[in-house]
């Protein structure tokens, strides 16, 4: 009787230890970039804090434009809402939007309706096509924005020409309208626009950037000269932040769709990603042609490949495979032992009667065409039982 030496286990299975060791590194990475993007969210929050807020000091607040007009006896009063917005507007009023866009069509219709025959200055900041429009009929903003943020005033607008240079470079516009102002123009279009009312004092400046105004660079270029030029022209300055909590934006008819929430660069850069998707997937795409031997990167033991298959076999209830796979298996190595050819080895007239020749029993008892060529295995018990009896069968020839 001989002893078989226990053999190791061949799992593929990795441990926890393995796992942690395997993607410690890809774990490491994505926590320094979670922590990085939320340092830099809350940084970025910060410096946006306040931002064109008349009593804010931060570097993207207007309280040093505020404080210059305070000294030059113009009193500034910040609103939230459309009704106080529509209600300050008056011929001794400068009434500043400083977000447009975040106007529903519904609320500048309604607020352009207040001012255009008040004889006060309207202001608008950065409006884009959402609501420039609405706001100063006849002006259009133009998709592409000015390259450069500085710019020379290039008109007869005082104000801009005692100014100097500005930083107003921002979104440009085209005006449909002659008599108006158009001023610090970039490759022919103006970013700064003065409307006249069609009757009256008042007028309408729309602002293609919020730079004059903010308080890290207010005193760059003539900034500072042209924002109290354009606000100071009377003694009240109401400075209109509108606000999604206004309950004038809820409107029913006019909801904004889930696109038109989105900016237009994203829109763009999903279309770019797609296209660099679908090349990435072209160049990685497998190619059709004749099959071509590789050598394998990696040498992979053969227990290994045994427990693989063996696994594929038992997950989808293979035994008839299984089975099959051994008994082959087992019969051409018995058959060059007992002198049958290995072309005969799956022939039962011959290999069969050779190996009752080199037997005294017949396999434990059981009859070799049963065990060698029999029906596939019931279940997992058996088949276990015929791997078992494949072998003490092949060791019993060999001993003979």
């Amino acid at each position: 009787m001989t002893t078989e030496a226990t053999l190791p286990s061949t799992s593929t299975s990795p441990t926890a230890r393995q796992v942690w060791t395997r993607t410690r590194g890809i774990v490491i990475a994505l926590v320094l970039l979670l922590v990085a993007a939320v340092a830099i969210a809350a940084i970025r929050s910060s410096e946006q804090h306040g931002s064109l807020d008349p009593r804010s000091a931060d570097p993207y607040g207007s309280r040093a434009v505020a404080e210059l007009l305070a000294d030059r006896g113009v009193d500034t009063r910040v609103v939230t809402t459309l009704s106080e917005a529509r209600a300050a507007a008056g011929p001794d009023t400068t009434l500043l939007i400083a977000v447009p866009d975040l106007l529903t069509h519904r609320q500048q219709s309604q607020l352009h309706s207040a001012t255009a025959g008040s004889d006060g200055r309207t202001v608008l900041v950065a409006p884009s096509s959402w609501s420039v429009e609405r706001l100063a009929p006849g002006v259009v903003a133009d998709p592409a924005t000015s390259l450069d943020s500085t710019l020379s005033p290039d008109c007869g607008l005082p104000a801009a020409r005692r100014a100097g240079r500005a930083d107003t470079g921002g979104i440009r516009y085209t005006v449909t309208h002659p008599g108006n102002d158009e001023c610090y123009p970039s490759e022919r279009l103006p970013t700064l626009v003065r409307i006249p009312a069609t009757s009256g004092d008042g007028d309408t400046v729309v602002l293609g950037a919020p730079d004059i105004l903010r308080n890290d660079t207010l005193d760059e270029q003539g900034n500072a000269s042209l924002a109290l030029q354009l606000l100071g022209s009377r003694p009240h300055l109401v400075w209109y932040l509108p606000s999604l909590s206004d309950v004038s934006a809820t409107d029913p008819n006019e909801e904004k769709g889930f696109l038109d929430l989105l900016p237009s660069g994203w829109l763009w850069a999903t279309l770019q990603l797609f296209f660099a998707a679908a090349l990435a997937a072209l160049w990685r795409a497998r190619r059709l042609g004749p099959l071509v031997p590789e050598k394998l990167p990696v040498a992979i033991r053969a227990s290994e490949t045994v427990e693989g298959r063996a696994r594929l076999y038992r997950k989808a209830n293979a035994r008839d495979r299984a089975a099959t796979a051994l008994r082959s298996t087992t019969r051409t190595r018995l058959a060059p032992l007992v002198g049958v050819s290995v072309t005969q080895a799956h022939a039962p007239e011959a290999l069969l009667p050779a190996l009752s020749a080199h037997l005294r029993s017949d396999g434990d008892g059981q009859p070799l065409h049963s065990l060698l060529f029999g029906p596939p295995p019931g279940d997992d018990a058996a088949l276990i039982s015929l791997a078992d009896q494949l072998d003490a069968l092949e060791r019993e020839v060999r001993r003979s």
